[in-house]
């Protein structure tokens, strides 16, 4: 490591910048969003503040003279970027006055480089490659922008408030630590994450004895994650927090290996799912498995395939959660009717062709036996039929009956979004051999004109297609 990454306070005194041009602007926005007052010699003899606010502005002392013979006693920094011998100059001058100083993209001009930033207000992180490559540089900050949560220096600000108070009350580093590690990972951390300031201070104030809180392990937390359809560049970065947070994981049998080893890796991996013709272990004993990791003190994640919501029985795990008094929040995914749609580029809706989407469930005959597919007649609609692998003859001859046309387009979309997807379309008369063709699922058919508008239906054989369909679609 030959630059250390030291942190300057740039409220203590002015910065000075020589230079002109883009390149004297780039580093006048960088220093201004740290808070800096600026004294900026423009080499071109041109001070253009003109992009900047008035706030901004009024910030930046426009010196005149040379810089070479200029006072600089109490400046923090000397930054040169445009600025050609000049600047050269100015950094021997600097050096010699033991004042940190940089050279844009010159490293033997200088003795501080800058580095990649990713400013979250009261957290920043600074990411360095010894000025060999700012754009690996770049890269990673990236990598780090999409993993920190965005309220992240929010939380750093909310203990700093408190830090006083809580160091009054536990003396003993240890213990604050243990509180304030409890107080991070727990339902008051998660609040100011999402938002919930006022709450969170609110819960902080009722801690009536922060020892006893550091000391209890019975507060645990449970968080319902989407997992999306299976592929996990698909999963949010906000659930990709959630998994490396957990100690527990329990998860259904859609959810891919390749997710699951997004999970921290010593947290343990519980397999609760549920499949069509397989027992499971029930859905009240799920309820007690949560509960009971929560009670225990665990940040336990129930992990479903596609969304909590849609079909996932999230709200009945949500309501045994309050129930029982845990703490919990829910992270939504995308749903795998979503995935397997853009996937496909099936346009569920579509102006003056499709005007509304009906999502609906049907793993079994009997679950399509009980829907009204009356409802459902309107060539307006798209069907999106999650689990109908089995019902697909039943829900074929549903729609029939109700009316709707045998040659309405329709596509089956088995372990959409996976490496060993399979896409098949055709017609609803035909939906039972297609369904068979494209087995085993999990799958998706998606039912409506808009079908006959995706890349399947283009390249599928010409027998396939209809004409008139065809037309309509160009």
């Amino acid at each position: 490591m030959r630059f250390l990454p030291v942190f300057l306070d740039l409220h203590a005194g002015p910065a000075v910048l020589v230079g002109a041009g883009e390149p004297a602007r780039a580093k006048l926005r960088l220093l201004l969003a740290a808070g800096a007052r600026v004294r900026w010699y423009a080499t071109a003899g041109r001070h253009d503040v003109s992009s900047f606010d008035v706030a901004s502005a009024e910030r930046i002392e426009r010196a005149a003279g040379d810089p070479l013979t200029a006072d600089l006693s109490n400046v923090i920094a000397v930054l040169c970027a445009g600025a050609g011998d000049t600047g050269h100059a100015m950094a021997a001058r600097a050096r010699a006055l033991g004042i940190p100083v940089n050279v844009m993209d010159e490293t033997a001009h200088s003795t501080f480089i800058f580095p990649a930033v990713v400013d979250r207000g009261d957290v920043v992180v600074a990411i360095g490659t010894g000025g060999a490559s700012p754009v690996v540089a770049r890269r990673v900050r990236e990598r780090i922008e999409a993993m920190l949560p965005a309220r992240i220096g929010d939380l750093a600000g909310f203990i700093g408030r408190w830090r006083e108070t809580i160091k009054t009350k536990l003396p003993d580093m240890a213990l604050r630590r243990l509180f304030w590690e409890r107080v991070i990972d727990g339902p008051i951390g998660a609040d100011v994450l999402a938002g919930r300031a006022a709450q969170a201070h609110q819960a902080l104030a009722r801690i009536s004895n922060p020892a006893s809180f550091a000391r209890n392990i019975g507060e645990g937390f449970v968080t319902l994650v989407g997992a999306g359809p299976g592929d996990p560049d698909l999963i949010t970065i906000k659930a990709l927090r959630a998994l490396q947070d957990a100690d527990v994981v329990f998860y259904d049998d859609l959810v891919t290996p390749e997710i699951l080893d997004r999970a921290r890796r010593d947290a343990a991996l519980v397999p609760v799912g549920r499949r069509a013709g397989k027992p499971g272990i029930g859905q009240d004993a799920i309820h007690r498995l949560l509960i009971d990791a929560a009670q225990s003190g665990k940040r336990a994640v129930r992990l479903k395939g596609g969304d909590p919501f849609i079909f996932g029985r999230g709200g009945e795990e949500v309501e045994a959660l309050r129930a029982a008094g845990v703490a919990y929040a829910v992270i939504p995914g995308i749903t795998a009717g979503l995935g397997a749609a853009a996937e496909s580029e099936v346009p569920l809706t579509y102006r003056q062709e499709a005007l509304r989407v009906t999502f609906l469930t049907a793993h079994k005959v009997a679950d399509a036996g009980e829907v009204d597919w009356s409802a459902l007649t309107d060539t307006q609609m798209t069907v999106v039929v999650y689990m109908g692998l089995t019902a697909a003859p039943a829900i074929r001859d549903g729609l029939l009956r109700a009316g709707r046309s045998a040659q309405t387009p329709v596509g089956v979309f088995a372990r959409a979004t996976r490496p060993d997807a399979k896409t098949v379309v055709g017609v609803l008369d035909d939906l039972p051999e297609l369904a068979a063709q494209a087995a085993p699922g999990p799958a998706i058919l998606i039912i409506g004109d808009v079908v006959a508008r995706s890349a399947a239906w283009r390249n599928a054989s010409p027998e396939n297609i209809i004409p008139q369909l065809l037309m309509a679609a160009e």
